[in-house]
């Protein structure tokens, strides 16, 4: 069987202010495409399909109509809930989902047997899918209740408890002739988490060992880290990482999307399929003569400017590249104050504080403390 395998698509991500609405319709569009042009017999989205755990409506929108045009394309549709998600929201859109013959899990209940799924391809090869959606770990240890755990081994780690829930899911692992599956949104320990996951979620209190993957699975689906990339673990593991970079953390990242080859009898083939239509990220440097000579229309820029601190200085840079969304002084232009002692606040007043912060980021522009002391008496007064 065929599956493409895609993850955190982050619809409704805000990039320093500026929209990404249009370039997530021309993303998953493509997404939708690469599944017409493969005919995967299943599609994952390993979690994270949206930024916000409260999503416009535009965004709920673009989502549902991306899940509902990979299932035309005859493709069954598996969908989890990921750490940016609200769990119970997306479980409250099943009926929609089931009507649409699209099957989403946004949180772990109290039937296990729900993360159970199985199916069967065209051709008749039988598959079973573990679907595991995100959990926190007050969250992780409930789940792991259903299994009478002792006082003792309801104290373990977040992982001791994954590792459970995923033990007991997959039981029926093991039957001739059915192709075993699963799907995670987490961190596994050694993974490379791609610059942009900003999340708490990622520390390694939330990260779990690859060995918590059963042997005889097939293929293990992974949600959550940005960069595509293959595991070490007992059985083929990967993240099929985002379809566009997310923040300018990820901007080395490569979009793609995974598709998989896998038979009840052969191991697991793997390749990535690129996805181009969403805006490059990209990080550029130098004086502003130098910036003139920039040419990347097309990308969402951050810029590091070497030019010394003063007032106007990104509205110039913005003039000259409109697709600025960060402007900042290139770190290497500020003054090194490794080794000097701070002075005290204690006894000194707000002007000789601001005086000493303009003095350490190299700013000699005139006027400026001028304007803070009207700035800080008009203030005054007013309190």
């Amino acid at each position: 069987m065929r599956i493409l395998h895609t993850s955190d698509w982050h619809v409704g991500k805000v990039l320093k202010g500026r929209t990404r609405h249009e370039e997530h319709i021309r993303v998953l569009a493509q997404v939708v495409e690469i599944a017409q042009a493969e005919r995967p017999d299943l599609v994952i989205v390993a979690g994270d399909l949206y930024d916000t755990a409260a999503p416009t409506a535009d965004s709920t929108r673009v989502v549902t109509r991306a899940l509902s045009a990979l299932r035309r394309t005859g493709a069954q549709v598996v969908a989890i809930g990921g750490n940016h998600d609200n769990g119970p929201s997306l479980d409250a859109l099943r009926p929609w989902a089931e009507a649409a013959g699209i099957i989403l899990r946004g949180s772990v209940g109290p039937n296990a047997d729900e993360l159970r799924i199985t199916g069967e391809t065209a051709e008749g090869e039988r598959w079973q899918l573990i679907a595991v959606p995100f959990l926190s770990q007050r969250y992780a240890i409930r789940a792991s209740e259903m299994y009478e755990l002792s006082a003792a081994e309801a104290n373990q780690t977040y992982a001791d408890h994954i590792a459970r829930l995923i033990e007991k899911l997959s039981e029926p692992f093991g039957e001739k002739g059915v192709i075993n599956l699963l799907t995670a949104h987490l961190t596994i320990v050694g993974a490379s988490a791609g610059g942009g996951e900003r999340e708490a979620h990622t520390i390694m209190g939330y990260a779990v060992p690859a060995t918590i993957f059963p042997k005889n699975a097939h293929y293990v689906a992974l949600g959550h880290l940005h960069r595509a990339q293959q595991v070490i673990a007992p059985c083929p593991t990967r993240y099929s990482g985002s379809p566009l970079a997310i923040d300018f953390g990820e901007e080395e990242n490569i979009p793609s999307v995974a598709i998989v080859d896998v038979a009840a009898d052969k191991a697991a083939r793997v390749r990535d399929v690129p996805i181009t239509s969403a805006r490059a990220l990209r990080t550029v440097r130098g004086t502003l003569e130098q910036l003139t000579t920039v040419n990347l229309p097309d990308a969402w820029l951050r810029v590091l400017v070497r030019e010394s601190p003063r007032v106007g200085l990104r509205e110039d840079v913005q003039e000259l590249l409109p697709n600025a969304l960060e402007v900042r002084i290139d770190p290497e232009m500020m003054p090194s104050r490794a080794g000097e002692r701070m002075g005290q606040r204690a006894g000194r007043s707000p002007r000789e504080l601001f005086g000493d912060y303009l003095d350490s980021r190299g700013n000699a522009e005139e006027g400026v403390r001028e304007l803070f002391d009207e700035l800080y008496d008009e203030v005054s007064s007013a309190s």
